[in-house]
């Protein structure tokens, strides 16, 4: 089968770019693939709550990847959930709306990504918004991505905002307004108290005949005559089939799949492919390098109370009456995202622009939710907003349906563990502030007086990420980056990648919003590439006749 355009993942950036395309190019025909299910009516995904069931166990929605062992956590494996299904990981993510800090765009710009300064991305930002509380200079309100306030607002939620401004932390109820230093309330991409993924925002809102959406389908290889991507090769239903592309392939399959796909694909460091008897199409050694995270810190805090503080193993009864409220108005504890509130503060008052985020949860959270507790409780979670270590997504073999190796090299770079040290100790502030600490408690493993060593040894036998990893098909105009500026793999025809893997460097704050952004950018390109009469790689135009 043959269309116009192959897009290769349906998360945040290629179901954005997907219906975007299919949209603006009526005349276009394009194929949507996805390795997961459809999500549109998975109660787990559609109730904001069922986060807590989504991240903590590999199934059908979540690829629950390992890292390799990683030496400063005590050679532990590091989990990493990843959204597999419609919406990617916007399907089981924890729905905080925040895009980073203007500065963080201005510095990809002068890392050789022009165009992509903070003044050329924020009208993309708003397009792409639909916010409850309406439109001004920092926020849209007629895109299609539902941004909400929480429909539920936890008590200790509110405490903790108290805690922290007697801590001395300001204020803020906008992280994506003109100040994003501050602590409050997250604003969710929720619809009327329900998940807002990227597949009901742009995929499930309406019915595009140009739009064939493929799901449970693995893309095994991008095929090429020469140097030009003319296809893909993928599996489903037990057969291994081939669909042909008239103008582009896009890779939108997220920071470890699609740097795998590359070098399954022959595009990427030259050695390891042939030591895999990988085909070589084009030798990229940036490819699966540049791999950067959040790397997180979790204080858990257990307290005697009558009040719902979240999800446990004593409040099964609770939720079972909170059952009714969220059916009928997408209002009550299941509406909420558990991480409901947190903020962005500075280690240091005279930095440009806060470097710890802190997510506040209304539940013991130790290892992902893996590991459960009896009893009521919340917890505090502190991670470094720019870490300086690098990691790297290589291959375990040539087979794009195994997992790759994942090696984050948490705090690899001593200056990563230096400041998540000052972030716990942040986090010790707002602990013993009143609003929090006068309703008691126990730590589960923290010690209250642990001294600056033993806060390290603490850190290394729990931090773990944040689920933010990007960067590993990195954009610049430098040799070793994958795609230039109009993300167009570089070195290649016919291809480009929408996705995180994009990023030059992390952003501050959490990066589903800005994934969507990126996919949005990646249409404007593939629209006016078309317009200019063929779509365009690498800097090489396509003739209509070689679209034919």
């Amino acid at each position: 089968m043959q269309y116009d355009y192959i897009i290769v993942g349906a998360g945040s950036g290629g179901a954005t770019l997907a219906s975007r395309l299919a949209d603006r190019c009526p005349e276009a025909t394009i194929a949507l693939i996805e390795a997961g299910p459809h999500t549109q009516r998975n109660a787990f995904v559609n109730t904001p709550f069922g986060i807590a069931a989504l991240v903590p166990f590999k199934r059908k929605t979540n690829y629950g990847y390992e890292t390799v062992p990683q030496p400063a956590l005590n050679g532990r494996r590091g989990y990493q959930p990843r959204g597999r299904g419609m919406g990617g990981s916007s399907a089981i993510n924890a729905m905080i709306y925040t895009r980073g800090h203007p500065l963080d765009y201005d510095e990809w710009a002068r890392l050789g990504c022009e165009g992509w300064a903070w003044p050329d991305v924020l009208p993309v930002f708003r397009r792409a918004e639909g916010n409850a509380r309406g439109a001004n200079a920092w926020h849209g309100a007629d895109g299609p991505l539902s941004v909400s306030d929480l429909h539920y607002r936890n008590p200790f939620a509110h405490r903790f905002i108290d805690a922290a401004i007697d801590a001395g932390f300001p204020a803020n109820d906008d992280f994506n307004g003109p100040e994003q230093e501050g602590i409050g309330f997250y604003q969710v991409t929720q619809r009327d108290g329900r998940r807002c993924s990227v597949a009901h925002a742009y995929l499930y809102d309406k019915t595009r005949s140009n739009l064939h959406v493929i799901a449970d389908a693995t893309v095994l290889r991008v095929v090429f005559d020469g140097r030009r991507a003319t296809g893909v090769e993928l599996a489903r239903a037990g057969r291994v089939e081939t669909l042909a592309a008239r103008a582009e392939i896009v890779l939108a399959a997220g920071a470890f799949n699609t740097p795998q796909l590359l070098m399954c694909s022959g595009i990427g460091p030259e050695a390891p492919l042939r030591a895999l008897g990988i085909g070589v199409v084009h030798d990229a050694p940036g490819v699966g390098e540049n791999l950067i995270d959040h790397i997180d810190f979790t204080l858990n805090k257990r307290v005697t109370s009558t009040e719902p503080v979240g999800f446990s193993l004593r409040g099964f009864a609770k939720m079972a009456a909170a059952v009714p409220p969220f059916i009928r108005h997408g209002s009550g504890m299941l509406s909420s995202n558990i991480a409901e509130a947190g903020g962005f503060i500075k280690s240091d008052p005279s930095l440009d622009r806060p470097d710890l985020q802190l997510h506040f949860c209304t539940a013991l959270v130790d290892d992902h939710n893996r590991r459960m507790h009896w009893g009521h409780g919340y917890s505090l979670h502190v991670c470094v907003l720019r870490p300086k270590s690098r990691g790297t997504v290589t291959l375990a073999s040539a087979d794009a349906r195994d997992a790759p190796l994942i090696d984050p090299r948490f705090l690899s770079d001593s200056r990563d563990l230096d400041l998540l040290v000052r972030g716990a100790q942040c986090a010790r502030r707002i602990f013993e502030a009143p609003a929090l600490a006068s309703h008691g408690g126990t730590e589960l493993f923290t010690l209250r007086d642990a001294t600056e060593a033993q806060l390290r040894e603490q850190i290394a036998e729990h931090a773990d990420t944040i689920y933010h990893p990007v960067g590993t098909c990195r954009m610049g105009g430098d040799a070793l980056a994958v795609v230039d500026p109009q993300l167009r793999v570089r070195g290649v025809t016919a291809l480009r990648i929408a996705d995180a893997s994009v990023m030059p460097t992390l952003i501050g704050g959490n990066t589903n919003a800005p994934t969507v952004m990126i996919g949005e950018r990646a249409a404007d390109f593939m629209v006016a590439a078309r317009r200019a009469g063929g779509a365009q790689s690498s800097g090489s135009p396509v003739s209509l006749r070689d679209r034919v």
